[in-house]
């Protein structure tokens, strides 16, 4: 598929989620209270950022997301989640 068919199937979706995002960063703006100095509200904001931004040669958005979310690697990871006994 080209560009603009890929765009003609997926618009409405992506626009459901794009405005589910926005929604949800406003009830926690409204809400109560303050989540600014919680790392997962940072996280969310930088990911929204990143969304936004145009994606590089080398790592898609798609990645760079991923690589916000996740753990760095631990070359210990079977030893940390206790894992070394199973079989």
């Amino acid at each position: 598929m080209n560009a603009n068919e890929i765009l003609d199937r997926e618009f409405l979706e992506i626009r459901a989620k794009l405005l589910d995002v926005a929604a949800a960063f406003d009830r926690l703006e409204r809400a109560d209270g303050s989540v600014e100095s919680d790392p997962r509200m940072q996280l969310l904001k930088t990911a929204a950022k990143l969304n936004a931004t145009d994606s590089d040669h080398n790592l898609s958005r798609a990645e760079k997301m991923q690589m916000l979310f996740s753990r760095q690697y631990d070359p210990e990871w079977i030893k940390s989640f206790d894992l070394s006994q199973r079989g």
